[in-house]
């Protein structure tokens, strides 16, 4: 029955099986070959700014320490002491010229190397204390694109830019739409969602469906009027993705900016138009702040036009820890920054206009599972069947309209073939 369900042999014919949002034993298989094997983003270099700063952050449900290192370089290591597992560091960022456990007070440098132990004598005399084994342990691979931070706990995983594949042509949207590169503006916000970690993953990789009746109420109080119909036969739109990485959008310039309501960033927008159609070409300056909606697999998240770049982290079948910040481009005046960052508070944040709406959905989505009989129904991902095409500028596998389930079949089977997989070496192509 597990085979089965992680063949996922319906999903070409638009059907999911319930139990992927519910079965524990699935959920802890993703852990071990998703989390533990996929490039995951874990920090933007602005939030590294000198030698001494750090963040911690989660892979998976492993507890992750990413640093500036003195040389500059940044490095990430598991969270925990050696000696008894405790955490050595307890703040969420900060500077600092080491790191301590509070356990038995053991020290440890910027670069992840044992520094020193209380009661230093006592090992001294211990033939088997080797103070180079005892370091924190490193993540196996960390690398960066264009100001995001990646790694994976997996030494035979593909280089990240192999695991990008053609998607970074995609992300050169939000991150090299400007000379001056990108950054992320002040704070992050933590919340909590009672959902399975795919839902909220699948809904940015490609439900354009849901944005006009879930985001009504909200696109009336933003806009003064609901969100316009995406699926006319005049719509030019598309759902895109290449391995799981999905990306829905259609090329209006600034659905998404203009529910922020604020005329300052529209402005920025309309006057960079011309720098943004040098750097990216005019197809893809239209998207810089269009309406759309991204997912970089497995749990990476953006909202182009809003700004806001979330992480989904599973913390069990039915619950996932959302973690939310703003981009901006560096090189942008203050005020319009402060107007995207306060834009994003007000619609993509647990008080937000949108996410309350979207919260709601999913947490009732997952909990609908719960149902012995109600599990047992398939879910439909039927949706633009019929719609993949060649396109001369955007590669990857294209799908013509952005109402479409053809991002959340990529999404699945990518995920079914990670599950399936033993090694990368099993892992398509």
């Amino acid at each position: 029955m597990k085979d089965d369900l992680l063949a996922l042999r319906d999903l070409d014919d638009g059907w999911l099986d319930r139990r992927v949002f519910w079965d524990r034993d699935v959920y802890e298989l993703e852990l071990e070959r998703i989390f533990a094997r996929c490039w995951l983003f874990v920090a933007h270099e602005s939030q590294l700014p000198k030698p001494g700063s750090f963040l911690t952050t989660w892979m998976g449900e492993d507890h992750v320490l990413v640093v500036r290192r003195r040389d500059g370089s940044i490095g990430a290591y598991l969270n925990s002491c050696p000696h008894r597992g405790n955490r050595v560091c307890t703040a969420e960022a900060g500077t600092a010229r080491g790191f301590v456990c509070n356990y038995h007070g053991w020290s440890f440098d910027l670069d992840g190397r044992l520094a020193g132990v209380h009661e230093s004598a006592a090992f001294g005399r211990e033939p088997t204390f080797d103070r180079s084994k005892l370091g924190l342990t490193p993540v196996a691979q960390l690398d960066t694109y264009k100001g995001l931070v990646f790694a994976t706990f997996d030494p035979d995983a593909p280089p990240l830019r192999d695991f990008l594949g053609d998607f970074a042509f995609y992300l050169d949207v939000m991150l090299d739409n400007d000379e001056g590169g990108t950054e992320f503006a002040g704070g992050s916000i933590t919340s909590v969602l009672d959902c399975n970690w795919k839902i909220a993953a699948e809904n940015f990789a490609g439900d354009a469906l849901h944005a006009g009746w879930t985001h009504a109420s909200g696109a009336e109080a933003m806009l003064g009027r609901g969100v316009a119909g995406l699926s006319g036969d005049d719509t030019e739109s598309y759902h895109v993705n290449v391995n799981g990485h999905c990306w829905e959008f259609n090329l209006d310039g600034v659905g998404n900016a203009a529910t922020l309501g604020d005329r300052r960033i529209i402005d920025y927008l309309r006057a960079n138009e011309a720098r943004f159609t040098e750097r990216l070409g005019p197809l893809r300056a239209k998207m810089v702040g269009s309406i759309s909606s991204v997912n970089v697999f497995p749990n990476f998240s953006f909202l182009p036009g809003q700004n806001t770049f979330r992480t989904w982290q599973p913390k069990g079948p039915h619950r996932t820890e959302l973690h939310t910040w703003v981009l901006v481009n560096r090189d942008a005046p203050e005020e319009v920054k402060d107007a995207w960052r306060k834009g994003a508070m007000m619609t993509f944040s647990p008080s937000g206009v949108f996410e309350m709406d979207d919260g709601e959905n999913w947490e009732l989505a997952t909990r609908a599972n719960q149902g012995v009989v109600t599990r047992r129904q398939r879910l439909y991902y039927g949706l633009g069947s019929d719609t993949a095409i060649e396109h001369p500028e955007l590669p990857g596998n294209v799908h013509r309209g952005q109402v479409n389930d053809a991002n959340q079949r990529a999404f699945y089977r990518r995920w079914s073939e990670l599950l399936r997989a033993g090694t990368w070496d099993e892992v398509p192509s």
